[in-house]
């Protein structure tokens, strides 16, 4: 008993140092890392861009356009989906940057705000193109955007902001780019239009699209890369409430997560990884740092009190069924217009996304993961 005890107690001091370490090293921005920064991904990366395209494109807006999200930072809708700030929005916050505008703004007057950095993340993009996708019985629903037309939108800007080549050169040089997170709805689409096995076929090609986009980034200048690994989707309320019902031996008993969708993410993080560790052997002159978001959000679900979670596997803007989610009841679709009452006790924002607790959580150790790996200067 007086072994377990002592781990027991050894377990805590390491938990609160980690937290101490974590909550230290973001309390000062840190300027003169990056001139600027630009963001690739999807909707746990995007600022706004999909409600922009909604607003020149369409009439039908997105659920982030609508209240509750935004509520507890920005105190109206931001175009995020989440109830404040992103993982993006910590980073650029840390590195003393001004939160990343959408690219697809339907506002003028804003180059010189894009020269510290722009944000091509759509929400519901996918890493493969939709003409691939649907050759194969995949159909995206929510934009037909993948990471190929973010990077060649990305590419049509880039002589607005810079006057020669060398000079967007140095411009690149000097700033970092996130790529990710993004290959989440390939798999979500084939998981609900096929099943695991056709999704996992897609593994290999997400992490080859992934690793030829950065290559092309190198090729224009590029020398510092964060790229995130998947989530443990397995503990996502949405597919929770997805595959209700599957035998008790498909879940962690320690969690409540779905095993066999976590492995998934592992799977990915694992191929990512392999993949990531091929550009460094090729390019050894580039910083490429891998951002572990599978491994950095595992522990709020084994030690939630450490991080004030209340709720580990219900949503916070949701409605119905024993994960509070309803994928017919989006998070502020009407009639869904109200949340929980305190967000920061939850880590699921509507299901889908995480809450801005849990993303500054994610946001710091990220960032110190990056200053690690990376040599600061003054530019």
């Amino acid at each position: 008993m007086a072994t377990c005890s002592s781990c027991w107690v050894l377990k805590q001091c390491l938990i609160v140092g980690f937290l101490f370490v974590i909550i230290v090293s973001i309390i000062q921005p840190v300027n003169g890392c990056f001139t600027s920064i630009f963001s690739f991904g999807d909707s746990l990366t995007d600022t706004g861009n999909l409600l922009e395209i909604s607003l020149l494109e369409s009439n039908k807006l997105p659920p982030s356009a609508f209240p509750p999200n935004g509520r507890t930072f920005f105190h109206h809708p931001s175009g995020r989906r989440c109830d404040g700030r992103l993982v993006i929005d910590f980073l650029a916050e840390a590195l003393g940057i001004p939160f990343l505008q959408p690219s697809y703004t339907t506002k003028v007057g804003r180059l010189q705000k894009f020269q510290k950095g722009k944000n091509f993340a759509v929400a519901g993009a996918t890493a493969l193109n939709s003409s691939f996708l649907q050759e194969n019985g995949i159909y995206n629903r929510s934009t037909n955007i993948s990471l190929g037309d973010e990077l060649n939108s990305f590419k049509h800007l880039l002589p607005s902001l810079c006057s020669s080549s060398a000079d967007c050169k140095k411009l690149l040089r000097n700033s970092l780019i996130v790529m990710g997170v993004i290959g989440g709805n390939d798999y979500s689409h084939a998981f609900r239009e096929k099943n695991n096995e056709a999704a996992r076929k897609f593994v290999p090609l997400v992490v080859h699209t992934i690793a030829s986009a950065i290559h092309e980034l190198i090729e224009l200048g590029a020398m510092t890369f964060l790229v995130p690994g998947n989530f443990p989707i397995g503990c996502s309320p949405e597919l929770l409430t997805n595959y209700q019902g599957s035998n008790k031996d498909k879940y962690d008993p320690l969690t409540g997560c779905l095993t066999w969708l976590n492995q998934f993410s592992q799977h990915h993080n694992e191929l990512l990884r392999t993949e990531l560790e091929k550009l460094r052997n090729r390019h050894p002159d580039i910083n490429i740092v891998y951002a572990d978001y599978y491994n950095i959000a595992m522990r709020f679900y084994h030690s939630p009190k450490q991080f004030g979670f209340k709720e580990t596997l219900k949503a916070c803007c949701g409605i119905g069924g024993l994960y509070n989610y309803n994928s017919s009841r989006s998070c502020g679709y009407p009639p869904l217009k109200s949340s929980c009452n305190d967000p920061s006790s939850y880590i699921s924002w509507d299901g889908i996304h995480y809450t801005e607790a849990a993303n500054k959580w994610l946001a710091n150790v990220v960032f110190e993961d990056l200053m690690k790996s990376i040599t600061c200067v003054s530019h």
